[in-house]
């Protein structure tokens, strides 16, 4: 990459979007037609948990893919009403940050700016999977790096769960 920067300042930080793709995406409905059913005579409220996860990797020349991954489980009582995943990505070029700077960056910034595509990628599964329509509600990018920086710290790495 060189060290010109889109606006022809040489040496400055600079950051772009280069492509954003869906890598992987599953959808089940391990008890249709039953848990139709079930769904709508059940009094027991649906229990949805997300289960969260990034990775990013060095691609060269100073370029990094991001992989934003989500699963969605919807049970109602014991059964999976459905299970829904999906690996969104992206490819981004980074170059002239310090690697604080840049760890953030890939640790929140470009999970946030994923999250909506993969947001709207879950409600379509859901929609069509033939359930009532599920958005997910923003999630704070910044916090969860923090707090993942700090299990880093403390020795741990165990993936964030966030439950609805």
């Amino acid at each position: 990459m060189s060290d010109i920067t889109t606006n022809g300042q040489a040496g400055e930080p600079q950051l772009m979007l280069q492509k954003i793709y869906v890598k992987d995406v599953s959808f089940e409905v391990p008890n249709a037609p039953h848990i139709f059913q079930e769904v709508g005579e059940s009094e027991q409220q649906p229990q949805v948990q997300l289960n969260l996860a990034q990775r990013a990797a060095g691609l060269g020349n100073d370029n990094y893919e991001v992989v934003l991954s989500l699963t969605l489980t919807c049970t109602i009582g014991e059964r999976t009403a459905y299970l829904a995943e999906v690996q969104q990505a992206g490819i981004f070029g980074i170059a002239g940050f310090s690697e604080t700077d840049q760890a953030g960056i890939l640790g929140s910034y470009c999970p946030n700016l994923l999250f909506p595509y993969a947001r709207q990628v879950i409600s379509s599964l859901v929609q069509e999977g033939g359930f009532p329509p599920f958005l997910l509600q923003p999630i704070n990018f910044d916090s969860l790096y923090a707090e993942q920086q700090r299990r880093l710290a403390d020795g741990g790495n165990a993936p964030i769960v966030l439950n609805s």
